[in-house]
């Protein structure tokens, strides 16, 4: 069970991480096909895609929000904790891919 939660948490940060980063990536190259700035394009289009790749990374469904409920109402303060990571560690994903477009683009992410 340990075990599954660890994996599953990996998962979730490379899933938001590649989110980010592949729609971004291919936004910005696509932008350039057209003939706009890439590197801001990219930019803006990872700052659009964060919320995304979050609900990507838990899974898109109301699982989450049907797994909270039940946390309260059976009393199971792992399966509460288990989806805030879920969601802490998607949030961490997508943040990263982030830093990594702002290094390699050199533009503001603010």
């Amino acid at each position: 069970m340990v075990r599954d939660f660890i994996s599953n948490i990996i998962i979730d940060f490379f899933i938001a991480f590649g989110v980010i980063l592949g729609g971004a990536l291919v936004g910005g190259l696509a932008s350039f096909l057209v003939g706009k700035a890439p590197m801001m394009e990219t930019v803006e289009l990872a700052k659009k895609l964060k919320i995304w790749a979050i609900v990507a990374a838990i899974g898109g469904t109301f699982d989450t929000i049907s797994n909270f409920e039940r946390g309260f109402v059976n009393g199971s303060t792992f399966e509460i904790f288990k989806q805030l990571s879920y969601i802490l560690v998607a949030m961490a994903g997508a943040n990263s891919a982030m830093l990594l477009l702002q290094w390699l683009t050199q533009e503001n992410l603010s």
